[in-house]
């Protein structure tokens, strides 16, 4: 992953050129069609995705909940509150993503505060939902 790919995601707006280089270093890129899989709900966290391009559907108990694009983000309640998946995710276009391990959320949580303050400002208002 190239850090350029990072310089439009709102997540990481503000961050210097080195600071999105280390994300990009956390980070792997995948290319996937339409009708993909990401998350299920129920299940246990293993990635924390940023949408680059495409479009996914966010759905609990089968009812739609969102559509994410460019510069959204997902996967993030689980990891930080150590709990099975709260919705599942499907890709309803053909997308670019960056995934991170739970490992690389935690560093970059750890690293970068400002980041951590827009993740948990994100878990916030998704939980009120």
């Amino acid at each position: 992953m190239d850090a350029h790919d990072l310089e439009k995601v709102p997540l990481y707006a503000g961050l210097s050129r080195k600071e999105r280089e280390k994300i990009a270093h956390w980070s792997d890129t995948v290319d996937l069609p339409a009708g993909k899989h990401l998350l299920d709900e129920g299940r246990l966290p293993h990635e924390f995705f940023v949408v680059l391009e495409g479009e996914v559907e966010v759905t609990h108990d089968g009812e739609r909940l969102a559509t994410m694009g460019p510069g959204d983000f997902f996967g993030e309640i689980a990891l930080i509150q150590h709990v099975r998946r709260t919705a599942s995710v499907v890709t309803t276009s053909p997308s670019r993503l960056a995934v991170m391990s739970p490992a690389s959320f935690v560093a970059m949580r750890r690293e970068m505060p400002e980041v951590t303050g827009r993740i948990d400002s994100a878990i916030r208002e998704r939980l009120q939902r």
